[in-house]
Formats: structure tokens, sequence, C-alpha cells
């Protein structure tokens, strides 16, 4: 089982941080400071797993990580999973993030971290690992992009609501036939009451 996935710089700023086991806040943080004193202090010729530090839960974990450019992307796993199969598992999440950045660099983690989180969440739900095929996982993505776009009204047309919004509207309608709402002209030109101080 995956215990966490984190995504680190080579200064130890977390980029990425998933937990699939339960751990407090402050020993998240002691976990990846004590992660990347493990990682930074190896060099790039030796082997890429190693065993967990103490407070992951030491010799019966490990910690499989990949270092590209200024990152390290880390899985904490316990002995049931292969290591070279998590190895193939970044892999894949690093391509698949490669895919959908165009070439990724930390700052695409930084301003897009909720895409990241679902690119991550479409490999590793639960711990688990659900989806391996890239192609899957970029069809998935592609979908929820789709759903995104049109949930947040890109596709209005001439200057009517579109989206979301539009259909809660509609639905109402059609639950409460006989109550009058206002029309969404109506809506627009609300004014708020000012609050002044007293």
């Amino acid at each position: 089982m995956i215990k966490a996935a984190l995504i680190f710089n080579n200064h130890g700023k977390p980029r990425l941080t998933k937990f699939f086991t339960y751990y407090t806040e402050e020993m998240q943080q002691q976990i990846i400071r004590e992660t990347f004193l493990l990682l930074s202090k190896r060099e790039d010729s030796v082997c890429n797993f190693l065993e967990g530090g103490t407070l992951i839960g030491g010799s019966d974990f490990r910690l499989v990580y990949r270092h590209y450019a200024t990152l390290y992307f880390v899985f904490c796993v316990d002995s049931s999973e292969s290591e070279l199969g998590i190895l193939d598992l970044i892999q894949v999440f690093v391509e698949t993030l490669d895919r959908c950045f165009e070439n990724v660099c930390e700052l695409d983690l930084i301003f897009h971290m909720d895409k990241v989180h679902y690119i991550l969440q479409e490999i590793v739900m639960g711990g688990m690992v659900v989806e391996t095929n890239q192609t899957e996982i970029l069809t998935h993505i592609e979908a929820q992009q789709r759903i995104e776009k049109q949930e947040a009204g890109i596709f209005k047309q001439s200057g009517r609501m579109g989206g979301a919004p539009a259909r809660a509207l509609s639905a109402a309608k059609s639950m409460a036939p006989n109550v009058n709402l206002p029309k969404l002209a109506d809506l627009q030109n609300i004014s708020l009451p000012s609050f002044k101080k007293l």
C-alpha cells in the first residue's frame, strides 16, 4: 500500500503532499523534512529506493523516488509494493504531468495544484494503484476539463447565463412551477445594501 505521495523541490519546499494514512499536520511536516534530509544527501548514481525514515514507519516501509531537474517525486510504500513497479508508476505520473502541462515545471505544480491532485487521484486512490495506462488517464482528464468548461459557463450564448447557474435555475423552476422566480437579467442588476459603521 502507498502511504504517501510527495513532491518537493531541491530546497525541501513541498509542492504536493498526499497522505493516504492519517498523520497530524505536525507529523506530516516532520515526515516531509525527514524524507527530504534522507534524499538530499544521496548521490544521483545510487539506487532510487531506501528504507523509510523513523517517522513514516522505519524498515517496514520504503521510500521510492525519482529526481527530475529541480523536483523530487517520492512515494512512501509498505513492503507489499514492488519498488520497480512504483518507479514505473512515478514515470507514468511524470509523463502524464508533462503531457498535460507541456514540459511540466515547478510553477505548474504551484499554480495548478488542483489539476495535479486530480491527476494523482486518477492514478492512485486510497493508497492503491488504480490506473497506469497513460492514455486512459489523459482521457479522463480531458473529460473533466470539458465538464469544468461547461459548468463555468464558457459556452454562453448571446448574453444568456450558461452552465451551472442556468441549469440550477431551470431545475428550481421545474420543481416549483407556481413560484414566481426573478428573471436572469434582473439578477445581474441587483444592488446590495451598503453597510456603514455606526
